[in-house]
């Protein structure tokens, strides 16, 4: 486990990920620019703008969906933070934020990267960053209840063709098309 572990396999999943649309190979080439410049770039330390990690929830049938309603954001989203140390991997680091932010165990996680983003944000640092947010598909076990932790204000399973009107809908619209396609 170390910080070159964990930017190994961040750069790994990007140069293997295969976007779903056109328009995202230049945020893959983006993102292997970013993490070719930035050896701790998956750490929050690195202000200009840093890896986070997230997964798209899906109950054991996919017809559900879990959301954490932000404090920060204010907006119901998908799970997910930034990177630790101790994170062996972008895999690793998205199945921890998975796995704390609600509360379950037994939750599977396809390594293969699902989708990515980047968005402006004043995160945890207190000053205005970049997130450069790679994305993950988990599925819960089976009869699975989320619990909410302090990072979250509620959080709970959603129909996937019936999100809450504050939901970052074509977000996790878009990340649900792509986790049914798999």
């Amino acid at each position: 486990m170390s910080v070159t572990s964990l930017h190994r396999s961040a750069t790994a999943a990007v140069e293997s990920w295969s976007p779903a649309a056109p328009s995202d190979e230049a945020l893959r080439q983006t993102l292997l620019a970013f993490l070719g410049s930035a050896p701790r770039g998956c750490l929050r330390e690195h202000v200009p703008g840093h890896v986070t990690a997230s997964s798209l929830v899906l109950d054991h049938c996919g017809e559900h969906v879990l959301l954490t309603l932000h404090p920060r954001v204010g907006r119901w989203i998908q799970l997910g933070g930034h990177c630790e140390e101790t994170d062996e991997s972008i895999v690793a680091a998205a199945l921890r934020e998975a796995t704390e932010e609600s509360g379950m165990t037994g939750l599977h996680i396809d390594p293969a990267l699902l989708s990515a983003h980047t968005h402006a944000i004043t995160c945890s640092l207190g000053v205005p960053t970049r997130h450069l947010d790679l994305r993950f598909l988990v599925r819960a076990p089976k009869g699975a209840v989320p619990v909410a932790s302090s990072e979250s204000d509620d959080l709970r399973w959603w129909p996937v063709d019936a999100l809450p009107d504050t939901a970052e809908a074509d977000t996790i619209g878009h990340l649900v098309r792509l986790a049914q396609g798999r």
